[in-house]
């Protein structure tokens, strides 16, 4: 881009990815938060295991430098008429896809194994600006049964359940877990 005087405009091509489900994660937690207040669920979002490795001492003693303990497994855990939740939240700015490198092996397996102990596992994924809860089971089935290295938006579209926005509270996705995967139902109506 060229400016007055000839000057130019540099732009920084290094992308930081890392804040992207940040309003997506409020918005949970802002719900959590809800659900909590009203009795109708307890679920918080799993702190990330971390070592101390270094701490400096100025004005106040601080943590610089950390270590992951051990590979975290989903962020969300609680319950929900007295079944066990354990989900993760996840967005992609792909309109098309969403990239199952963004989901871990050891997420994966975790998912599996809060299944087959009877507990229920989903994502809430953010992309093309909507949000949708993919049940687990739908998520390893297409992992089972797929060698692509992402899941398509129209099998997003098709197996996943849209939570709009409202104002109170903010996704309103027990209201789906009480529809849809209470009792083994995962079949979206027609």
């Amino acid at each position: 881009m060229k400016y007055p005087c000839k000057a130019k405009k540099e732009f920084n091509k290094n992308i930081n990815y890392s804040n992207r489900g940040m309003s997506l994660e409020f918005l949970i937690n802002e719900t959590n938060i809800y659900y909590e207040k009203n009795n109708i669920a307890v679920i918080y979002k799993k702190p990330t295991p971390v070592t101390i490795g270094k701490v400096t001492y100025s004005n106040k003693p601080t943590v610089t430098k950390g270590y992951f303990k051990s590979k975290s497994t989903l962020d969300y855990v609680g319950l929900y008429k007295g079944k066990y939740i354990d989900f993760d939240a996840k967005s992609t700015k792909s309109k098309t896809s969403f990239p199952l490198s963004n989901l871990h092996s050891h997420q994966l397996k975790h998912l599996k194994k809060v299944i087959n102990h009877g507990g229920i596992s989903f994502l809430i994924l953010e992309i093309n600006d909507l949000i949708y809860l993919l049940d687990g089971k739908d998520i390893i089935s297409f992992t089972q049964n797929s060698n692509r290295k992402s899941i398509p938006y129209d099998y997003i579209k098709k197996k996943g359940f849209l939570i709009e926005l409202k104002y109170n509270p903010y996704l309103d996705y027990i209201k789906i877990i009480d529809k849809h995967l209470i009792g083994g139902k995962n079949e979206k109506e027609n």
